[in-house]
């Protein structure tokens, strides 16, 4: 059974029922993936045409995906006719094995009125590319993924935690959790990591906690000698919310061409901040993104949002790196 893999033009035979991430790897073709389990979402593709089964319960498609257009996760799909698969970005592959590592709590420290600051240390060392993220556990009832705002050679990892009112996970970090503790660490996860070859344009969207991934990507930046202009949006809800801006100047200072716009929703001071909402500053300065690289952080609706505003000013859906922060499980 032949699948053609786009944009290579390269085909391969395949047993029937074959896994697809599995037929990749075994054809030497570039692939990214982590997590081997479906949850990391390092591994999706698109399905241009034929049929596939998906397993798992968190697959990226839909239950038995047909092109066009279908996007599937490399790992959970099994091929059972003749199909195309569009990769993503042959030349830009991560495959950072998933780890479980045990951490220890250094600090924990207020940014703002309700986000804390946590900085671990691990007994070994997680790999991860700039803007991925890693699944805490601090007790068998209290897990969530949060996203690393510094690098993998920090030799500690950084998180921005909002608090949420009634919010369990949150309420234990505010509370409960203390220096010393232990902190099971697994990843790394997420697909919006730095694309380190691109040499156009970047656009940044970070909406409240979402400045933390934006930071490692920022950071991964001007740590690999990057020159690319760089167009980054803070968006926040009041005055109260904004944080980051030391971190944000310290990068400007050594990488010129990032630009700054921290867009207060209400109760801006004209003088200090812009006043609106992420997405209308956004549509306000922006021309033309086609060659730009977006990376977009934060809830899912604002990442919804601004996803519209850069397909609509050419960005390619391709080159649109998202991993939202859903509410579950606080």
């Amino acid at each position: 059974m032949e699948v053609l893999v786009q944009p290579l033009q390269r085909t391969i035979q395949v047993e029937p029922g074959a896994n697809l991430l599995d037929a990749l790897r075994a054809a030497q073709i570039p692939m990214s993936y982590s997590c081997m389990a479906g949850r990391c979402g390092t591994c999706r593709c698109k399905l241009l045409d034929g049929e596939v089964l998906e397993g798992g319960a968190q697959g990226a498609g839909q239950p038995g995906a047909h092109g066009r257009d279908a996007y599937v996760l490399a790992c959970q799909t099994f091929l059972t006719e003749p199909c195309t698969i569009e990769i993503p970005e042959p030349d830009e592959v991560v495959v950072h094995p998933a780890r479980i590592v045990k951490a220890t709590v250094e600090r924990v420290e207020p940014l703002t009125h309700d986000i804390l600051r946590l900085v671990l240390r691990p007994a070994k060392p997680i790999v991860f590319s700039p803007g991925q993220y890693v699944q805490l556990q601090f007790t068998p009832e209290h897990i969530r993924p949060y996203s690393m705002a510094g690098l993998c050679e920090d030799g500690s990892f950084e998180f921005h935690v909002r608090l949420v009112p009634d919010g369990r996970v949150t309420h234990y970090v505010a509370n409960t959790l203390k220096v010393g503790d232990a902190v099971r660490v697994s990843g790394p996860l997420g697909s919006a990591y730095l694309r380190r070859k691109h040499e156009g344009p970047m656009l940044c969207v970070a909406g409240g906690t979402g400045l933390a991934p934006i930071l490692s990507i920022l950071r991964g930046a001007v740590q690999g000698g990057m020159t690319n202009p760089v167009h980054l949006y803070f968006g926040v809800r009041s005055p109260h919310d904004v944080y980051g801006l030391d971190a944000l100047a310290q990068l400007q200072a050594v990488h010129p061409a990032l630009r700054v716009q921290v867009v207060v929703a209400s109760g801006a001071d004209p003088a200090v901040h812009r006043s609106g909402l992420v997405t209308q500053a956004m549509e306000q300065d922006l021309g033309e993104l086609s060659g730009w690289r977006g990376y977009l952080c934060g809830s899912p609706p604002m990442v919804e949002a601004a996803t519209r505003v850069v397909r609509q000013k050419g960005m390619a859906a391709e080159h649109v790196y998202a991993d939202a922060f859903y509410p579950q499980g606080h």
